[in-house]
């Protein structure tokens, strides 16, 4: 019987508490097996872009780096990037524009490596809206969230594609209720990670749904990746390398066997999507991963791309250069 999400939150704050996370230990805890325990917390709860962990788990990727590793789910990206802050979980997995703004406020966290190169950032609408280019966006009402990066650069990604923020009347709502708010005919589009909530939409409604990529029409924001705690780098730098071996070589085996990424997900998670949606939920995110390189794997180039689109317009203070906020050290070419 599968449980809840509330239930999973409440059982996610207790295995950090059991895995000993937080106070002055920032890797965890090592258990009579010898391997550390290691609590890795999501963007939030399971859904098909997670798939490749279960895979690395179920077949003892960790395992063979000495990790025994916990997958919790997650409340967002503010809020994982918080609980690594604060040494409340080891490892988070968090979108890279959220990590930027954390870093500018002080929080001790870094990027070990963006995964989703392409970003998700994308316009969702139904395929009967006959949208088909940003300029079929004019005279549209378009949901979207105030504080998240969509929402901060949607503006420039309109200018880029010819139009005017006032060619497009913009509807505050909150991002759980972003799909409702498609569903019941309340906005043309909304603003979204399409991979994720585009699956969804369609399970839910029966209807085709179509998406604009920002990163199609002029602007790529790069996304979510994993991310640790400064002292964990510098007390454990081992563990962390070993994480990030582990995490590369699921996400590059799970491309290659995305149906047994499927099943590994389904058997090890709790309160994931069905079946059909999490299939296609991964399999819209696997060419997100970018080049021929290892996942997990970028460059300098990307980084300051997304800083300065952030900075520009999504109010990133005192932008850095890309050490700043990531650390290439972590994730090998191979």
């Amino acid at each position: 019987m599968k449980r809840t999400a509330t239930t999973i939150l409440v059982t996610a704050a207790l295995l950090v508490a059991a895995t000993g996370c937080g106070g002055d230990d920032p890797a965890g805890t090592t258990g009579a097996d010898g391997r550390k325990q290691v609590t890795l917390t999501l963007n939030w709860v399971p859904y098909g872009e997670h798939a490749p962990f279960y895979y690395g788990l179920q077949n003892g990727y960790y395992s063979a780096e000495g990790i025994d590793l916990k997958i919790l789910p997650g409340n967002g990206s503010g809020n994982t990037v918080k609980q690594v802050a604060q040494k409340q979980t080891d490892f988070g997995w968090a979108d890279s524009p959220v990590l930027l703004k954390s870093v500018a406020t002080g929080m001790p966290v870094r990027s070990l490596g963006a995964y989703l190169e392409k970003g998700p950032s994308s316009v969702e609408f139904f395929s009967e809206k006959t949208i088909r280019t940003p300029a079929d966006l004019k005279g549209k009402t378009v949901g979207g969230t105030p504080g998240d990066a969509l929402y901060a650069t949607f503006p420039a990604w309109l200018e880029k594609n010819g139009l005017k923020k006032d060619d497009v009347k913009v509807v505050n709502v909150d991002a759980a209720g972003k799909i409702a708010a498609l569903a019941e005919g309340r906005v043309d589009a909304i603003m979204g990670f399409f991979h994720d909530q585009a699956p969804t939409i369609e399970s839910k409604t029966g209807k085709k749904v179509d998406v604009l990529l920002f990163a199609d029409y002029g602007m790529n924001l790069l996304g979510t990746g994993l991310i640790a705690n400064t002292q964990t780098l510098q007390k454990d730098p081992e563990l962390a390398r070993k994480f990030v071996r582990a995490t590369q070589k699921s996400w590059a085996d799970a491309a290659r066997d995305p149906a047994g990424a499927v099943t590994a997900m389904a058997a090890l998670a709790e309160n994931e999507p069905a079946p059909e949606v999490l299939t296609k939920q991964l399999t819209l995110v696997l060419p997100l991963l970018g080049g021929e390189g290892p996942p997990g794997v970028n460059t300098e180039a990307q980084w300051t791309e997304t800083i300065d689109l952030m900075s520009r317009y999504a109010e990133l203070k005192d932008p850095g250069a890309p050490d700043a906020y990531w650390d290439s050290s972590y994730a090998k070419q191979g």
